[in-house]
């Protein structure tokens, strides 16, 4: 049965990079873009959410969920680690807790690392 795989993340146009340094929205994209093909390639159906704003961002990610139940949820790191975005990261766990009780809630520690944040947990 194939594992359905949900990365949610800032988009690269929204993020501040001034937090960052030596990161730009093409390298967070080309940092991003291998981890989902290589899940795909390796049998997932993995996807990315990207989010516009803290003001969408739960309304986004709870229509994901809606329309595909999901596996495995990763959430990032620029969404997590960032502390002016503590409660929006709190906001998407409770939102993944409440409309994908049964997915697996996996984090990565940048952008190069979700296929290995996916695979502890699928």
């Amino acid at each position: 049965m194939t594992k359905t795989v949900l990365m949610v993340g800032w988009h690269p146009t929204v993020v501040d990079y001034a937090k960052y340094p030596g990161l730009t929205a093409d390298k967070l994209e080309a940092a991003l873009r291998p981890d989902e093909k290589k899940l795909n390639d390796l049998g997932y159906t993995a996807s990315i959410g990207f989010l516009y704003s803290g003001d969408t961002a739960t309304d986004q990610l709870v229509q994901a969920l809606k329309e595909t139940a999901f596996d495995v949820v990763m959430i990032g790191a620029c969404v997590r680690k960032d502390d002016d975005h503590f409660l929006i990261f709190e906001k998407l766990v409770n939102v993944v807790h409440e409309h994908a009780p049964k997915a697996r809630i996996a984090f990565n520690t940048g952008p190069t690392d979700s296929e290995a944040a996916i695979q502890r947990w699928c």
